[in-house]
């Protein structure tokens, strides 16, 4: 397993960014953090329909992010929201989507960020797909699918794995094993020795990198979409970390694993990693994390609020998103239902 920040901040070799960066990153995974746990708190308090958190997994989806272009493919979960956001979604949309608002599954037309797939596995086709097409225009322009470890037992990930593979298409697929897939730990859902090994049988270089250290993860997904952009072909990554959660808030972990488990998890803390490693090269004190915190926490109540503010849809705009131009039947009963109404 690739490994280049240690739990207790210290490097391996030398590091693959400048402490500017690292700094930039860090407060990233803050803001990611501050986004994650205030959905925990609106879904309890009714202001959400369901939240899939992803705390530990901040420097997996930080690190994979900064390591793509601006207009690369993100191809996600539900419990992708950092690497979303970080690639251009909005947190009010992510927010507003959690909220059952399908608007929240339309992303501005620059972000090039498919909406968050809550089918299992489902979306890695899609990502093959539009790094195909990309292939067939001619451009460098690659996809990342994010999904778990859960999504490798079903079939979209034979199909997508082959697919990428045979077309030699800029794919990277990047696997974030949080150890459970709902209640389902690792060590049941496949009889691989890892995940990347898989990466075998299909024809592609497989890697597993320590998925809370934020080095290591930018500097194998860096790799792996240099690779694709080039002309190589697809890579499967497999990003080890842990779910420190519920699988959703309708879960309770407490009844599958054992408190020991997360508490060794807390100690692989992927942000406190990065600030003892800032602390140690004086790019780290007390006055700055109070100010990125603050910051975040402004951030992700003024994106609340723009979620919270936005116009109930009217009965009609159930069919609007279907097609661009509407046919004549449908039109007609848009039509029947708004003057029911009326």
């Amino acid at each position: 397993m690739r490994q280049r920040l240690t739990p207790s901040g210290g490097l391996d070799g030398e590091a693959p960014f400048d402490l500017q960066l690292t700094r930039r990153l860090y407060r990233a995974m803050v803001f990611a953090r501050t986004y994650d746990r205030k959905g925990m708190a609106l879904q309890k308090q009714g202001r959400l329909a369901t939240y899939a958190p992803f705390e530990g997994q901040e420097a997996a989806q930080i690190g994979a992010a900064a390591a793509l272009e601006p207009n690369d493919w993100v191809v996600a979960t539900y419990r992708d929201a950092a690497l979303m956001w970080a690639q251009g979604y909005p947190w009010e949309l992510l927010f507003a989507g959690r909220t059952g608002d399908e608007r929240g599954g339309s992303p501005p037309e620059h972000v090039p960020v498919m909406p968050p797939s809550i089918t299992v596995g489902g979306h890695m086709v899609h990502a093959v797909g539009l790094a195909w097409a990309e292939k067939l225009q001619g451009t460098d322009r690659i996809a990342l699918t994010s999904f778990g470890d859960g999504a490798t037992s079903e079939g979209d990930f034979h199909e997508a794995m082959n697919f990428a593979a045979v077309y030699e298409v800029g794919c990277v697929f990047f696997c974030q094993n949080n150890g459970w897939a709902i209640s389902l730990p690792r060590e049941r859902q496949t009889r691989s020795d890892t995940i990347a090994e898989k990466a075998i049988a299909y024809g592609m270089p497989g890697v597993q990198v320590d998925g809370n250290d934020l080095f290591a993860v930018y500097e194998t997904v860096k790799e792996a979409a240099d690779r694709a952009r080039s002309g190589g072909g697809p890579t499967l990554i497999e990003a080890v970390t842990y779910r420190r959660g519920p699988h959703t808030t309708s879960d309770d972990p407490s009844r599958y694993r054992d408190a020991s488990e997360v508490e060794e998890w807390e100690r692989r803390d992927p942000l406190e990693r990065v600030r003892l490693y800032l602390s140690e090269n004086d790019a780290w004190d007390e006055d700055w994390q109070s100010a990125i915190e603050a910051e975040a926490q402004a951030e992700i109540d003024r994106a609340i609020e723009l979620a919270e503010q936005m116009p109930p849809l009217e009965p009609g705009a159930i069919l609007d998103a279907m097609f661009e131009t509407l046919p004549p039947h449908l039109e007609a009963q848009r039509r029947q239902l708004v003057e029911g109404l009326a």
